[in-house]
């Protein structure tokens, strides 16, 4: 017999309980690979030049010139995105670089893509606040169960 939830009608999903059970401590892993993965290639852009970028003499110039920030902040930029994704992705010292990328996303939003306004599409802030958010939420929640962190009991 398959296990299904009622719904308040007293119909049932056809859906079985068991099967999203245990799907969903995949949940949060799946959120955190995600969000670390996706700032790799950015970094990569601003350190190597990979994938389009410029490289990081470029990018620190684009900072200074066009942001307004200190050149340097490009090699900070970089290492963040590109050495802390790889570390959220797997997990380890997830709390420290999730609050790093955190404060990352948040700065491009305001510095970069504020005055483009909301939608991503016309390169606006949506996307950074939105990776901003879920970076945060590992900053506050650790790496969880399938995480390094976890596996080495930090």
């Amino acid at each position: 017999m398959s296990h299904v939830a009622p719904l308040s009608s007293g119909t049932f999903t056809g859906r079985p309980d068991g099967l999203v059970r245990s799907l969903s401590v995949f949940a949060d892993p799946l959120i955190r690979v995600t969000t670390g993965l996706f700032l790799v290639p950015h970094g990569a852009q601003k350190l190597f030049g990979w994938f389009g970028g410029y490289g990081l003499e470029a990018t620190g110039q684009f900072f200074a010139t066009q942001l307004g920030l200190p050149a340097s902040l490009a090699l900070l930029t970089g290492l963040i995105e590109f050495f802390g994704g790889i570390l959220l992705a797997i997990g380890l010292a997830t709390r420290p670089v999730a609050l790093l990328a955190s404060g990352l996303l948040a700065v491009a939003a305001l510095k970069v893509h504020l005055g483009a306004g909301f939608f991503w599409t016309d390169g606006g802030f949506e996307y950074p606040v939105m990776w901003a958010i879920l970076a945060l939420t590992f900053a506050v929640r650790g790496g969880g169960r399938y995480s390094l962190d976890r596996r080495l009991g930090l």
